[in-house]
């Protein structure tokens, strides 16, 4: 597999991958600024915040200030955790309204029990789930990670984390230790029959347990696929939510497919019904 095609955590740990250069992308590239900016839309409506009312936020991985500006336009209050200082400094040199503090979330955060009003976490989450070092154990880092937001929350209150799972054990290690945590909530996917447009976003209820909110595009769901993983302080129900596609269906055949072209097995030829899509001839 090509460097390109890699996953940024798969090349190296946050605080080399973010360097300065890439630093300097999240401030410059208008792409990647309107997509951060609609991922961090998203994710302060699933927070379900009081309307017309300043909240105090916290943002974890909050990188150059993108989703934070988005936090200031709504009139919240908001403080930024990062890892990377190359990121902090671009957020310092644009001038966000928000505190910043420089952090590994893996080793938990500092806050006092009750501070803020709700979390939101953009393309971040997922980087806990690798063991950059010796000593990184995913598991005790996410958990780490989790009980200190837990404590750092007003009860009541919601975390949202939209992330890029990897797989299926990716997502059942993640939202087995926000459970084991205390936290509630379940995984919410916008647009999940769309390969570009599906995005997850992990709903957490802190204290109380609430109602899972929709996910987008839910009009185009297959039936059978569900568009949300819900779990409970009792147990996780991941049913085709676990970023399988159904079994027998033309995804899950290209699926595997792929997988075995991956490993350097024969594969038969691709056909107009179950193929890769090629391009007309004109």
């Amino acid at each position: 597999m090509s460097s390109s095609c890699r996953r940024p955590e798969h090349m190296a740990p946050p605080e080399v991958f973010y360097n300065e250069e890439e630093a300097r992308k999240y401030s410059q590239n208008s792409r990647m600024i309107e997509i951060q900016t609609q991922m961090s839309e998203r994710a302060v409506e699933l927070l379900n915040l009081p309307e017309d009312q300043p909240c105090y936020l916290l943002d974890v991985g909050c990188g150059s200030g993108l989703s934070g500006d988005y936090l200031s336009e709504q009139g919240h209050y908001w403080v930024g955790v990062d890892i990377s200082t190359a990121m902090l400094d671009v957020a310092l040199d644009r001038e966000v309204e928000g505190d910043l503090l420089l952090g590994d979330m893996g080793q938990g955060l500092p806050f006092r029990p009750g501070a803020f009003d709700g979390c939101i976490s953009i393309s971040a989450l997922q980087w806990l789930c690798n063991a950059d070092k010796k000593t990184h154990s995913p598991p005790r880092r996410l958990y780490r990670f989790f009980s200190t937001l837990y404590g750092a929350l007003a009860r009541g209150s919601r975390a949202v984390f939209q992330i890029y799972p990897e797989n299926s054990e990716q997502l059942e290690l993640i939202t087995s230790q926000a459970m084991k945590a205390g936290f509630t909530g379940g995984m919410v996917v916008d647009y999940p029959n769309s390969t570009k447009a599906k995005k997850f976003f992990l709903c957490l209820f802190a204290g109380v347990s609430g109602v899972l909110p929709k996910g987008l595009g839910t009009e185009t769901v297959d039936r059978g696929v569900s568009n949300q993983a819900v779990f409970t302080g009792q147990r996780s129900r991941f049913k085709q939510m676990k970023g399988k596609s159904v079994k027998k269906s033309k995804d899950w055949i290209l699926e595997k497919k792929e997988r075995r072209r991956r490993q350097g097995r024969e594969v038969r030829a691709d056909t107009k019904y179950t193929g890769r899509q090629r391009k007309p001839r004109f």
